[in-house]
């Protein structure tokens, strides 16, 4: 068993992964770039939850949730844009756009097993540097969008050595109910 900060959450395509690697990384004092590994955008944080290293009951419950709180929704889009947003002065991120339901089925699912202890309204976002973020980095245009065809159950296990997230399961957004879920663990 560990303790494992773990989080409901969409990944970009490729195409978007790509075009967000060529955005401007300016060396900034304070301030560190995410990289690709780390570019997600979370539907619901989970906190810090005790898990089994091979998955295991709470794991398979979220899944399980997620699974029947989006049975039958169908891919859905998502814009990130208009601009890069400084947020609380500790990220610069890309807001996302058009994961509104999603995110809201996927935290009404999720509450009964993971109570919420510090709400806060939805709002979803790609963070592209954490840090000391100056003001002057935020307002870059921005318009890339994707296809979500699925959401991932994810275990955040970064520490001061390096980012480390492990997607432990997957969700298709299938247009029909037998779309299979598939497990990492």
């Amino acid at each position: 068993m560990s303790v494992v900060r773990m989080s409901i959450a969409v990944r970009p395509s490729a195409a978007v992964l790509d075009a967000l690697r060529d955005l401007p990384r300016p060396v900034v004092r304070g301030v560190t770039w995410s990289v690709p590994e780390q570019w997600i955008v979370k539907l619901r944080p989970l906190g810090h939850l005790t898990v089994p290293a091979a998955g295991g009951g709470l794991e398979a419950a979220l899944v399980d949730a997620v699974a029947d709180a989006v049975e039958g929704a169908g891919p859905v889009e998502c814009v990130l844009g208009p601009r890069t947003v400084r947020l609380g002065g500790q990220w610069l991120a890309a807001p996302a756009r058009g994961l509104d339901e999603l995110g809201a089925a996927v935290f009404d699912a999720t509450s009964p097993i993971v109570p919420v202890t510090h709400p806060q309204p939805f709002r979803a976002d790609l963070v592209l540097a954490r840090g000391r973020v100056p003001a002057d980095l935020a307002g870059a245009e921005i318009d890339l969008r994707w296809t979500v065809e699925q959401v991932v159950l994810v275990a955040d296990r970064s520490s001061p050595r390096g980012a480390r997230l492990e997607d432990r399961a997957e969700v298709p957004l299938a247009s029909t109910p037998s779309a299979c879920r598939r497990a990492n663990a």
